[in-house]
């Protein structure tokens, strides 16, 4: 994939996030939401590519814009294929109650690239470079947290795990509480967790538990890009999430296997966020007088390997939000 588009991809992201932005703390998800699909939606047209969206809103039947299976871009000459994973506001209570840490994140592949999650949930486990290839979803908690200790040159009570403050993970939590590891819980926004274990300044060392599938999907592309590691089970409620796999393209070896990160995004794939609320992984969008404003975005390539940092600054007199 050119280059160049990872940059394209962040005007998509700046323009969800900046649009959700408005909606920090008013308490209303779904409007919150809606203006980030509605601006990605738009600034997808701008944007030399042939797209297909593999994680979405949901469905076409659930989701009026950007669900499974639309296409999007401009699909002009040389446009190139490619399978597009996406999340227009990742932490939708977030936003609405001006918490910590929601983004706007894309990510790109080349077509089917990318495992068709189905909107189900999806157990996980994810660490930095450090420890890649040391953890293992046949582990139990207190394994992985002595690999990782171990990797990392720490004592197994310096280790912090982040985990999704639910109570689906009361015996993940009372596990991790015995081996004398240390905890962040947090409500929302797994896709930024899942991030921060490649970062130290983010205090977290490996993510735990149970949550979305295309979430997963994003955080393995984002984890491929700065080399840590990740594995996802699929977890399936009901017998309707298993046929809807299927007619996605799973197998039925797959329904209860271990994807690893190069099952779930393979080849060569992009990754790009904007903050929309301030969090470990990017500062929120600032409204500043005199109509401008201010964004913070990374975009990364597994490629290269390169990670850059985006700041920009916005003057909304001469150009349409």
């Amino acid at each position: 994939m050119d280059r160049n588009l990872a940059l394209e991809f962040v005007r998509i992201t700046e323009a969800a996030a900046i649009a959700s932005s408005r909606f920090m703390g008013r308490g209303d998800e779904k409007a919150a939401d809606q203006a980030a699909v509605d601006a990605m939606r738009r600034a997808f047209d701008s944007v030399n590519v042939d797209g297909t969206v593999v994680i979405g809103e949901g469905e076409r039947d659930e989701a009026p814009m950007l669900y499974i299976g639309e296409t999007v871009g401009k699909k002009g000459t040389d446009a190139p294929s490619v399978d597009i994973a996406l999340d227009p506001l990742e932490g939708t209570t977030i936003c609405a109650t001006g918490g910590v840490g929601s983004i706007s994140v894309i990510a790109v592949a080349e077509r089917g690239n990318f495992l068709h999650a189905p909107d189900t949930y999806m157990e996980k486990i994810a660490c930095g470079p450090a420890a890649k290839g040391k953890i293992s979803l046949d582990l139990t908690p207190k394994e992985n947290i002595e690999r990782v200790a171990e990797a990392l040159g720490k004592n197994v009570d310096e280790v912090t795990v982040v985990i999704l403050d639910r109570p689906r993970h009361e015996k993940l939590i009372r596990e991790v509480r015995e081996c004398g590891a240390r905890i962040h819980l947090i409500g929302d926004g797994d896709v930024s967790a899942g991030i921060a274990p490649c970062s130290e300044d983010s205090g977290i060392d490996l993510l735990l538990g149970t949550g979305g599938a295309p979430e997963g999907v994003i955080t393995a592309a984002a984890l491929k890009c700065l080399g840590g590691d990740f594995q996802g089970r699929l977890c399936f409620r009901n017998d309707e999430e298993k046929a809807r796999a299927l007619k996605m393209g799973l197998s039925e070896s797959d329904l209860g296997k271990i994807f690893t990160l190069e099952e779930l995004a393979k080849g060569s794939v992009m990754f790009c966020a904007t903050g929309v609320t301030d969090g470990p992984l990017l500062k929120g969008v600032r409204w500043l007088p005199e109509g401008r404003g201010q964004t913070e975005s990374i975009v990364m390539r597994s490629q290269t390997g390169t990670v850059r940092r985006v700041f920009a600054e916005h003057n909304f007199s001469k150009k349409s939000l």
